[in-house]
């Protein structure tokens, strides 16, 4: 799934996580907490450097609901339930009075340490380079199939050095189980 602008020389391609196979291999598990994973991949085949600084990329589902992406904080608040925040009790031999907890510091160092291995590296795309990384959609009010009849809509890739934002990209999406339509 992608779409190419010719006069550009850009192409942005999509590989959303709807099934277990095209998910990232990540320490936590997005998608069973309503969070969508999408692969974006940006290739610039042009002369000159494009950033994604100001860029907007958001899914857009068939009734026209707009999720922009979800940011560190919105995945940890959404990964980090009572029990996660409370931390989790070790039992220990009595008479030690206080019990040692585990727990949030540990889910913000996986989700960092995920957005580290698996987000994008870089926000500029060199000439004839490509960049690519993992955003994360919430998708917990959404009816599924939520690929069903959906876009990827990116805005605001700017062209370097002349600050120039290139037409919106507009990559239609569908359900895993439905490629090739």
């Amino acid at each position: 799934m992608h779409d190419h602008h010719a006069a550009d020389h850009v192409t942005i391609a999509v590989e959303p996580g709807d099934t277990k196979d095209l998910r990232p291999n990540t320490r936590l598990d997005y998608f069973s907490h309503g969070l969508l994973p999408v692969r974006v991949i940006v290739t610039n085949d042009s002369d000159l450097p494009l950033t994604l600084d100001d860029a907007r990329i958001h899914l857009i589902t068939a009734d026209n609901t707009t999720i922009p992406a979800a940011t560190l904080e919105e995945i940890d608040r959404r990964m980090s339930n009572l029990k996660a925040a409370t931390g989790t009790k070790v039992p220990l031999p009595l008479p030690i009075p206080v019990p040692i907890t585990t727990g949030k510091k540990n889910i913000d160092k996986k989700i960092t340490d995920d957005d580290n291995d698996f987000g994008f590296q870089t926000t500029t795309v060199q000439p004839h380079a490509t960049v690519a990384g993992y955003l994360y959609y919430d998708i917990n009010d959404i009816d599924p199939p939520v690929l069903s009849h959906a876009t990827l809509e990116v805005r605001k890739v700017k062209q370097l050095p002349s600050g120039n934002y290139l037409d919106s990209f507009e990559v239609a999406l569908h359900p895993a189980n439905e490629a090739g339509k």
